[in-house]
């Protein structure tokens, strides 16, 4: 292993680590006290079901569906060299390596949009998503990847945004200061041009939007 790799896998490591800590923390709000992660990740999913969240979980699936069945489905819509600028928009539709990566992102995405939903609300959910997802695949068409396609880096945008969320609004402090390793690592990842880091980053930046403005609100105010 090089230390690319080594790199790699420890910014990694650097954003799952306290991103799922995180994570649980939130959808443990309002809840029992000291449950356990698994539980409290569950407990995004309670009632009200996140409707968006379930779409977008929906759509990925019938994607995958529809990848797998039809061919040349990927190379239709996947980023490629010199690529018109739309496929910067439905490079996020496929997952170019496959079942594996389909499988993943889908779990990823299933633990991360019903708490970003729960946070942030549908439209901003769906905006972070986006905005991380396109930008970061328009980075990888200009040069750092031009062939590929998946939403991981849509999911690492909402997990960037929740991290800086929580690093400015969260209860924990010592959670506060994990969640600063999230942009750290997606500052690293953009010095190895990683399309990942360009995610990360771009949702730190709007998970900053709603925390300064629930700074400026009364507590009892603050939206859920």
């Amino acid at each position: 292993m090089n230390m690319h790799s080594v790199v790699l896998y420890g910014c990694a490591a650097a954003v799952v680590v306290p991103g799922l800590q995180l994570l649980a923390a939130l959808a443990a709000e309002g809840g029992p006290a000291q449950v356990p992660p698994p539980v409290a990740l569950l407990r995004a999913w309670r009632r009200p079901v996140p409707r968006v969240a379930v779409v977008l979980l929906a759509v990925m699936v019938v994607l995958g569906v529809v990848q797998t069945t039809v061919p040349g489905t990927v190379d239709a819509l996947a980023r490629q060299p010199h690529g018109a600028w739309w496929r910067a928009v439905t490079a996020l539709l496929v997952q170019s390596s496959g079942w594996f990566q389909l499988l993943v992102n889908l779990a990823a995405l299933a633990v991360v949009a019903p708490v970003a939903e729960r946070r942030f609300g549908a439209w901003r959910t769906v905006l972070v998503l986006a905005v991380s997802g396109v930008t970061a695949q328009a980075v990888s068409m200009a040069g750092w990847s031009p062939r590929g396609g998946g939403d991981s880096v849509a999911i690492c945008g909402l997990v960037g945004a929740l991290a800086a969320w929580y690093a400015v609004r969260g209860s924990a402090v010592a959670l506060r200061w994990a969640a600063l390793a999230v942009p750290a690592a997606g500052l690293v990842l953009c010095l190895l041009a990683n399309n990942h880091g360009v995610g990360l980053l771009v949702g730190c930046a709007l998970g900053l939007v709603p925390a300064a403005r629930s700074r400026r609100l009364p507590a009892a105010a603050t939206p859920a």
